[in-house]
């Protein structure tokens, strides 16, 4: 019998849900445990649990991409934009910023500072805050991307999906894996991981990742790279069996990131690449991320209960030029007949975020193999979150930091300053009952009620409210002071009902109505007369919550003796008081705005087919048509909401071929396209498509692989991110390099 080669990579890396094609696969059980089960054929399918249950990717009734252990080594994923690329209807926004990577599902935006527009869930960890998403990937078992709203599953923040992330378990025996490479930046990289048996009832694996590179984006001025990098991750986890009946899994991270900031160009037109990146301040962007976590599984008579404790902290200090992002001399003050600002003809700028958070999940579930499945629960989570912003003059002796308190550095002497700190404590209760009324028929309902209270504290020093005063002067609005207290509660029930129906083990149909809902929140002090006095509207100084309300059908197919996966859905959401983003160069903050509706309307097509053990060709087309349907001023109703591409086009091809000698040879190339892009509510600037091409090629065997890969093989340049005001990040270039993988 023919053995694929995923299948024996699998076998010694011991990976649960590996693709393995030894023959054209049949209708497949989940089994108890969520992990993969082989047929009679001797294939296997890959097992998602996004829905709280163990599925069949082919059998779960929703919209989910999934990425086994193989195909994440096989199509090089070592960071969100990798698997986001892959996933029709998704994309990220990925910013020189590197705590803002902005996750785009079926039209849900996400802006600077806001909610995340997806839940992100780690090992049944949900992530607190958006500035955790944006790290390296490595020792993954398996990605799940779940689109529309799943907030009666996951709750908070789960408007446009979810990302559920499974690392690699601890294994029986002494096992593990090492990669190292180099690429053009000049830059190298290690990740691997190590797992072995603790005892006779437990398990330990250590994984990590370091990356170390100059860079990718010239700056000529100064004469080095603007984007160099710095990057070590760390995480161990601890598995023990305390009881027949009672599983322990503690886990623990770090990610220690640094980078530079601020290195933008100023455009009208997103599609201008000319300009080199000139800013005289390198700057800083330095990023620590820590996390603990418990989970405790106790498995009852006819029931299971689970509870997840996680601790966070969060904390990125950024500094580096102001706008216009020019050298002094050549900054548009400079070229004024007399300087802008006291003492200068340039401004540098610097913000502080420092999160902590707390959380706790409850939940008692139904055995998974019961017709009748029930899941009820209850999860709280308490926040603490200080931000600072601010400008200095630019003296040309450099940009410094600036944490809680404005600086008295005379090489940098403050201009500006705002700052204030968030308690929020949100809560929630949810319930999921499903029925299998017949083999063909199921019915699933979900209902959670979340509650988010929010508290916003002044710490600005009154002498920083000068300007802000001034301006709600002219307004008649209230005056602004150290100390001042805004609280706001938000709070709305998100359900969720599915229909499925199955008239044979080759086809699903499903049909699905959702609600997410995503908590409002409050811009730093005085934003609203601030953006009043500068003619922008839609914005204030609170932020209202946000809800999606979804109705979608689809269908998942299996034809030509499962030759052929064609998959779909069609699908259209009401959002009300969706996020927009506007930066204040008037007191140098980032703000969200509500745009009251949005009408969605989609479609989403996913192919693969196998016409061979080694060969796989897949295709993938997603179309996202947005209209905004009310909103303040009236010459934007209409228009396309902002940050969504109208399109993204997928083809790839992999073929593992086996050379002989026990080797097998890797030729995988994957194309994306992605469509026009709108930035803004007025729709000043729409970004063409982008047409990017990975590829990644080598020989392997069970103990080792060496590997070339090329990124935007074609070197396609574009701006990843266009802010309103002109403000442009160029997208990465082509990296191209040189790896080799050992197993043992």
């Amino acid at each position: 019998m023919h053995i694929s080669r995923s299948c024996k990579l699998s076998a010694v890396s011991g990976l649960a849900l590996a693709l393995c094609l030894s023959s054209p696969a049949q209708a497949q059980q989940a089994s108890d445990d969520g992990q993969e089960q082989a047929d009679e054929s001797g294939g296997n399918t890959i097992v998602v649990t996004g829905l709280r249950r163990a599925d069949a990717l082919q059998d779960a009734p929703v919209a989910v991409t999934a990425f086994n252990a193989q195909t994440i080594e096989d199509a090089r994923i070592t960071r969100p934009a990798d698997f986001v690329n892959l996933t029709p209807n998704v994309n990220l926004v990925e910013t020189q910023n590197a705590g803002n990577a902005f996750v785009v599902i079926r039209g849900i935006t996400q802006a600077r500072n806001s909610e995340p527009s997806v839940a992100t869930v780690v090992d049944g960890v949900l992530q607190v805050n958006p500035a955790q998403f944006n790290q390296q990937l490595f020792d993954i078992e398996q990605i799940e991307v779940l689109k529309g709203p799943q907030g009666a599953l996951y709750g908070r923040n789960a408007i446009g999906g979810a990302i559920i992330v499974t690392t690699r378990e601890p294994g029986d025996t002494l096992e593990g894996s090492i990669t190292a490479g180099i690429d053009n930046g000049f830059g190298y990289y290690v990740r691997g991981g190590v797992s072995g048996p603790i005892g006779e009832n437990g398990g330990f694996r250590l994984s990590g990742s370091w990356q170390d590179t100059d860079g990718y984006i010239p700056n000529p001025f100064l004469g080095e790279d603007a984007d160099p990098v710095e990057n070590l991750s760390l995480r161990g986890r601890l598995m023990f069996d305390l009881s027949d009946n009672v599983e322990l899994d503690l886990r623990a991270s770090m990610d220690q990131l640094r980078t530079q900031g601020f290195y933008f160009n100023i455009v009208n037109d997103v599609n201008d690449t000319s300009l080199p990146v000139r800013v005289n301040n390198a700057g800083i962007d330095d990023r620590d991320i820590y996390n603990v976590a418990a989970k405790i599984t106790v498995e009852g008579n006819g029931f299971t209960v689970t509870s997840i404790t996680s601790y966070d902290t969060v904390s990125e200090i950024i500094t580096g030029d102001a706008f216009d992002f020019l050298p002094t001399n050549e900054a548009f003050c400079a070229l004024a007949s007399d300087p802008c600002f006291s003492g200068s003809i340039d401004l540098n700028q610097s913000q502080y975020l420092d999160v902590e958070a707390f959380s706790q999940e409850l939940r008692f579930e139904s055995p998974a193999n019961d017709d009748l499945f029930w899941m009820f629960g209850g999860y709280l989570i308490s926040t603490d979150r200080f931000i600072s912003t601010g400008n200095m003059l630019d003296l040309d002796k450099g940009v410094f930091p600036v944490y809680r308190e404005p600086t008295t550095n005379p090489d940098n002497p403050q201009y500006s300053f705002l700052s204030d700190t968030q308690d929020n404590f949100a809560w929630s209760v949810f319930a999921n009952l499903g029925y299998q009324f017949t083999p063909e028929f199921r019915a699933d309902a979900s209902l959670r009620y979340d509650h988010d209270k929010r508290k916003n504290i002044t710490e600005t020093p009154n002498a920083w409210l000068g300007y802000i005063n001034f301006i709600a002067d002219q307004f008649d609005a209230a005056q602004s002071a150290q100390g001042d207290v805004r609280t706001r509660s938000f709070s709305d029930w998100q359900p969720k009902f599915t229909l499925t129906y199955t008239p044979s083990g080759d086809f699903t149909l499903y049909g699905s109505y959702s609600r997410g809902f995503r908590s409002g929140g409050f811009n730093q002090t005085g934003v609203g007369v601030v953006a009043a006095a500068n003619g922008i509207v839609g914005v204030d100084d609170v932020f209202e919550a946000e809800t999606a309300d979804t109705f979608e059908i689809g269908f998942k197919s299996q034809l030509f003796d499962n030759m052929l996966t064609l998959n779909g859905a069609a699908y259209t959401t009401q959002s009300k008081n969706s996020y927009f983003f506007v930066f204040l160069y008037a007191n140098s903050t980032q703000n969200l705005g509500n745009v009251p509706k949005t009408r969605i309307n989609g479609l989403e097509l996913e192919a693969t087919l196998r016409p061979h053990p080694d060969v796989t060709l897949n295709a993938a087309w997603g179309l996202t048509d947005s209209e905004i349907k009310d909103f303040p001023d009236p010459t934007v109703i209409g228009n396309e909401a902002p940050l969504i591409s109208r399109t993204t086009f997928n083809l790839g091809a992999q073929f593992t071929p086996d050379i002989g000698g026990g080797m097998n040879a890797l030729v995988r190339v994957d194309y994306r396209r992605t469509g026009r892009t709108w930035w803004d509510v007025y729709n000043s600037t729409v970004r063409d498509p982008v047409h990017l091409v990975n590829g990644r090629i080598g020989v392997e065997n069970d103990e080792w692989g060496l590997y070339a890969f090329a990124t935007n093989l074609f070197d396609e340049e574009y701006n990843a991110e266009f802010s309103p005001g002109g403000f442009v990040f160029k997208a990465r270039p082509r990296v191209y390099g040189v790896e080799a993988t050992a197993r043992f």
